[in-house]
């Protein structure tokens, strides 16, 4: 019997950015036990290697799949608009399924260069974000398009709590004898295989396909000289690029900071980011929500954006591990709406007819804006210290706040 696709784009979107951002959590917890923690058994950084490498090739570990998705999303985003987003949706989901099972065994048998081609593999197919948020600018009026992305950034929120949560709990022997640090991605493979199966019964095509559409391999890089080329958006992009780096440099090493200053297990690692998560899904569903009804994106944006570094700096403060816990909610809440807006901002900016074209274009920078500060965090971290890259981060956020503030002008963002 053939299966009849449904209509339910949002809540199939929902929940593929939801295995996105849990992907992305499970490892938060479990990569510094293999190359930032000399006292894990789960540690694999080879003998003769100091723990200042670890944390460099910790970093270009990260970033491997920035790198990849760097190059491959707007590849993605014109595949999508020649072929259909629900294709383009499944064939890179399947490839995440795949770089799960991969990166499970390459921890297995203690192998780096395993993990290095798990990570580089998804980065590759499974650059998705901009399909799945032009599926939504697909079937979203624009003035509604705030709302819509608040509702997808709590799924992200949402994976952000699973992902480290399981990432620490699947990892523990203590909880289950036969748990170890693979454990998370073999459950997360099952998932992105039930997610392939999803989207093909449930996602309907919203988008008219162009069969004729010549695909461009080189858009990443002509993606980054058109975000700086579009005057009417070139603020939007920049501010896009530093929010990104600050995010990255702050997401990338503070597990690291949380077990060489708090001394976590990976547990506590997962129970904190599991944390800061539902403060991050409550921000998305329901401050987002109330925010743009009484505030335009830019306005938002100009206070959110400082208020995100400044809360990152508070991180470091805490002589204690429970002053963490008072922080995060004001993080989450600057964060999170800093997120929505800039994504709705950037949606605003493109026509219904290249919707995909202007999120390939955010997505690139966004994706450059991840792998550099991946890779400097390492070296950063191995200089200084491992909450030096936070100071960084904090650093950066405030700049952007301030370059948006001064340089962003209403009224000019619609590209034609």
């Amino acid at each position: 019997m053939k299966l009849r696709c449904l209509d339910l784009p949002v809540p199939v979107i929902f929940f593929t950015i939801l295995l996105n951002s849990l992907g992305f959590g499970i490892l938060i917890p479990i990569i510094p036990l293999l190359l930032a923690n000399p006292k894990s058994q789960y540690f694999m950084l080879p003998a003769g290697f100091t723990l200042a490498q670890g944390y460099i090739i910790f970093g270009f570990l990260v970033a491997s799949f920035s790198v990849m998705q760097f190059i491959a999303t707007p590849i993605l985003g014109q595949l999508s608009d020649k072929f259909g987003r629900k294709r383009i949706l499944a064939v890179s989901l399947a490839g995440t399924c795949i770089s799960f099972v991969v990166f499970a065994v390459g921890i297995i048998i203690k192998n780096i260069p395993l993990l290095f081609i798990s990570r580089a593999f998804d980065g590759l197919t499974g650059g998705n974000i901009s399909v799945a948020q032009a599926v939504v600018a697909d079937v979203t009026p624009p003035d509604q398009r705030a709302k819509a992305f608040g509702l997808i950034g709590s799924a992200f929120g949402l994976g952000f709590i699973l992902g480290p949560f399981l990432g620490g709990i699947l990892s523990e022997k203590k909880l289950v004898g036969w748990f170890n640090a693979a454990t998370p991605f073999w459950f997360a493979a099952i998932l992105s295989f039930i997610d392939v199966c999803i989207i093909l019964v449930c996602l309907a095509e919203t988008f008219k396909t162009d069969k004729n559409k010549k695909i461009i391999w080189s858009q990443s890089i002509k993606n980054i000289a058109k975000a700086y080329s579009m005057k009417n958006l070139r603020v939007i992009f920049i501010s896009s690029f530093l929010f990104q780096s600050g995010f990255t440099f702050f997401t990338t090493f503070f597990s690291v900071f949380l077990i060489t200053k708090f001394a976590f297990t990976q547990s506590n690692t997962g129970n904190f980011f599991a944390y800061l998560g539902i403060w991050l899904v409550l921000t998305q569903a329901i401050l987002t929500r109330l925010i743009a009804r009484r505030f335009k994106e830019y306005k938002v944006l100009r206070v959110t954006l400082i208020l995100t570094g400044v809360f990152v700096f508070a991180y470091l403060l805490p002589p204690v591990w429970w002053g963490l816990l008072i922080v995060a909610p004001f993080f989450a809440a600057a964060n999170g709406l800093s997120q929505s807006n800039l994504t709705s901002l950037v949606s605003r900016s493109a026509n219904r007819e290249n919707q995909g074209e202007i999120l390939g274009v955010s997505a690139s920078v966004q994706a450059l804006a991840q792998a550099i500060p991946a890779m400097l965090s390492g070296f950063i971290a191995a200089a200084l210290t491992p909450s030096s890259p936070a100071i960084v981060a904090a650093t950066t956020l405030v700049l952007c706040g301030i370059i948006f503030a001064v340089f962003y002008h209403p009224g000019v963002e619609v590209a034609g």
